[in-house]
Parts: structure tokens; C-alpha cells; sequence
């Protein structure tokens, strides 16, 4: 029985290298990290040191499976990205473009409530309490032109002793 290499596998909607092991080639999915990568080799119950390209598809579908579903299979809750969701209220974790809308839902949750983190969002500045003063002034006028007021106050400073001189 021999299993056909692939270099280049689509997984959950995400294209990963072949050649990676299994558990840093889940990690290039979004909403899938190092740690909980592990976890899902372990949980499928796959070699941690076995490539991607060679997993067969019932091995796949077991990842998937565990991934879609982690504290069915094992993993703690801790490990998940939507505790306690504010819709259903249950621990779940989102992967891909379903991870992308809900972050976007509950982004324009927060202006529709019109949060401290709502506002912060939809005028476009820092959210987390970083400092606003020095960094993050990208598009605005960050400072004074100095070589432009040396300029001026030497052409005013001109102007000044002619007019004294007559």
C-alpha cells in the first residue's frame, strides 16, 4: 500500500506545504497555533514527526475532525479561541474565514454599543490602552519643519532691520 506525496495539500480552506510536519503545517491555518497544532496530533493520534503531504484521507479527516470540534476529542478549554461566546454562550473554535466574520461581528457589536473599544475602532486609533502620543502617527502631520521656520524667521528677521533702517 503506497501513499502518493503531496507537496502542496488544501486543508480547511488554507494551502500547506507538503513537505512540513504535521503539526507546524497546521499551524498555517488561521486560528490554529503551535500549541493547539500539538494538540491535535496527539488527540488524532498521528506521528508528530510524519510529513504533511503524507498523511492518507482518513488521517486528514481525523485532523479536521478534531480541529472542528477539539473538546469533543480531548483538548482542554483552555486551549480554544471562543470561550464563552456572546451569541450561544458555549466554548467552540473557529478556523479560516468563519474565525475572520465572527471577529469582524463582534468588532461592529462593539460601535453599535458604542463601547470604549467601539469608539476607539471607528476612529480608527489604538484599542488596548498602548500610548498614542509618539507611536501609530502614520498619515498625520507628525512634527514641525524646522529648516521651513529658520527660513521664515530669517526672512522676518530681514524685513524687521530694513524697516528699522529707514
Amino acid at each position: 500500500m503506497s501513499r502518493e506525496f503531496r507537496l502542496i495539500l488544501r486543508f480547511m480552506g488554507t494551502d500547506i506545504d507538503g513537505t512540513k510536519k504535521v503539526a507546524y503545517g497546521l499551524g498555517k491555518i488561521r486560528g490554529v497555533g503551535p500549541n493547539l497544532a500539538f494538540a491535535v496530533v496527539k488527540a488524532a493520534k498521528i506521528n508528530p514527526e510524519a510529513r504533511m503531504g503524507a498523511l492518507s484521507d482518513g488521517e486528514l479527516s481525523r485532523v479536521e475532525d478534531v480541529i472542528k470540534d477539539p473538546l469533543k476529542h480531548g483538548i482542554p478549554p483552555r486551549m480554544v479561541n471562543r470561550r464563552k461566546d456572546i451569541e450561544t454562550g458555549r466554548d467552540m473554535h473557529l478556523v479560516g474565514a468563519d474565525l475572520a466574520l465572527k471577529i469582524k461581528s463582534d468588532i461592529d457589536l462593539m460601535k453599535d454599543i458604542q463601547s470604549w473599544k467601539g469608539v476607539r475602532h471607528s476612529l480608527g486609533l489604538k484599542v488596548r490602552g498602548q500610548r498614542t502620543r509618539t507611536t501609530g502617527r502614520s498619515g498625520k502631520a507628525v512634527g514641525v519643519k524646522k529648516k521651513v521656520l529658520m527660513e521664515a524667521a530669517r526672512a522676518a528677521g530681514k524685513k524687521e532691520k530694513e524697516e528699522e533702517k529707514k
